[in-house]
């Protein structure tokens, strides 16, 4: 089975493109001490504004003389830590609340997606901003409010899942044996349901990363001197007719990755699909 789906995501070559590029963001995030070429918060006035490939600064400098590769290299690590712990709470959240909704039913069914209603329909990202700007902007604020406030999704999916599981032969034959609510929910239907769930926490990935760079173009997301995709393009937009470098290469950075995680999230719900036989 595992073989067969990994022969699926190797033949689809945009979803394979995708798990290369995610895999290499992994790798340079871990190395960035190693591939770093000068420290991300080195300032040099006499550096500053040097365009691309000046003086050892393959990607130019900013506007206090510090290295763009250096501070894309340290910052796809903050990009990378937000979108994961950001969708693991959103899918732990989604998971227990979508399980216990599907499952039980009945007022319990109707409480949880009664809220779930309640949540969606507050714009995920002015309702984001709301709760930053009462809090202290941090990279661990950030990452509690885009987890909080993107979990409804993935309930919903969880409940649907539940619901179409919980009458299987497999799921009464366990309670007919004694097995406890909470065992038949962890042993026998979360697992037959982790599919969808998987690709929507790639999908979920992408997202949080937009997010992310969206608050710290703001202003709001993770503080300075941290470096960050987003810190990094709102600066560039002060200067887009003197220094194009400082907007390119974050912007860049930012599409190529989401576009990455969205190939990846595809060609996940295709290869664990049962019924596709589609070719590539």
């Amino acid at each position: 089975m595992f073989q067969s789906f990994l022969t699926k995501l190797i033949a689809n070559k945009p979803a394979f493109i995708g798990a290369l590029i995610v895999l290499a963001m992994f790798i340079i995030s871990w190395l960035a001490p190693v591939l770093s070429p000068h420290d991300p918060s080195a300032i040099s006035v006499a550096q500053r504004l040097r365009p691309p490939g000046t003086q050892g600064h393959l990607l130019g400098t900013d506007s206090l003389g510090r290295d763009i590769l250096s501070r894309m290299i340290w910052g796809s690590r903050v990009s990378l830590k937000v979108g994961f712990v950001a969708v693991g709470l959103s899918t732990l959240i989604g998971l227990i609340l979508g399980a216990l909704s599907g499952y039980h039913g009945g007022l319990v069914d109707a409480a949880i997606m009664r809220f779930c209603d309640l949540m969606l329909c507050f714009p995920s990202m002015f309702l984001i901003l709301a709760v930053i700007a009462i809090l202290e902007p941090s990279i661990w604020n950030v990452m509690a409010v885009i987890g909080l406030t993107s979990w409804m999704g993935v309930a919903r999916l969880v409940r649907a899942e539940i619901l179409s599981l919980k009458n299987r032969d497999f799921a009464l034959a366990a309670k007919v044996l004694g097995a406890s609510d909470l065992r038949i929910i962890c042993r026998h239907l979360l697992p037959n349901a982790m599919g969808p769930i998987l690709v929507t926490a790639t999908l979920g990935v992408a997202g949080a990363i937009l997010t992310e760079s969206s608050l710290s173009f703001l202003g709001l997301g993770v503080q300075p001197p941290t470096p960050t995709w987003g810190s990094i393009l709102s600066e560039g937009k002060n200067y887009l007719h003197r220094a194009w470098w400082l907007s390119l290469y974050p912007g860049l950075a930012i599409l190529i990755t989401v576009l990455s995680y969205n190939l990846l999230g595809e060609g996940l719900r295709e290869a664990l699909s049962p019924h596709s036989n589609r070719r590539y």
